[in-house]
């Protein structure tokens, strides 16, 4: 049996209806799914922690801590990317999907790329 636990940056109040959060760091809320043997077994929201504490890898500790595997992203600075490599959580590119719901839909089908250095951006400027 395989399990996962996806966090996937969301606009409020989260849920697969959601429209997905652009930037992880600085969304509202995530959307948590829990997967089994490729299909959603529960589907729960995390609040964001704010930004000032520990800056950008504040929600990568907070996610980790969390149980989280997986994050599915539309948009990262290098640093925290880096951090949840060093965390063990698996980073997936999920900026062409407008709702939390087609993106995990996009992961458990295998069409997500994971997340590498060609999709970070510079910062907060967004």
């Amino acid at each position: 049996m395989s399990t996962s636990t996806l966090a996937i940056p969301s606009a409020l109040p989260g849920g697969l209806e959601a429209g997905m959060g652009m930037h992880f760091g600085h969304c509202d809320i995530y959307t948590i799914v829990q997967i089994e043997d490729g299909a959603i077994k529960s589907v729960g929201t995390l609040p964001n922690v704010p930004h000032q504490q520990g800056g950008c890898l504040a929600p990568v500790q907070h996610l980790a801590s969390h149980g989280v595997t997986a994050l599915l992203a539309g948009g990262m600075g290098m640093r925290p990317l880096m951090g949840f490599q060093q965390a063990g959580v698996s980073v997936y590119y999920a900026g062409n999907y407008p709702t939390v719901g087609l993106a995990v839909q996009a992961f458990l089908d295998g069409k997500l790329p994971a997340f590498s250095t060609e999709f970070t951006c510079g910062g907060g400027n967004h």
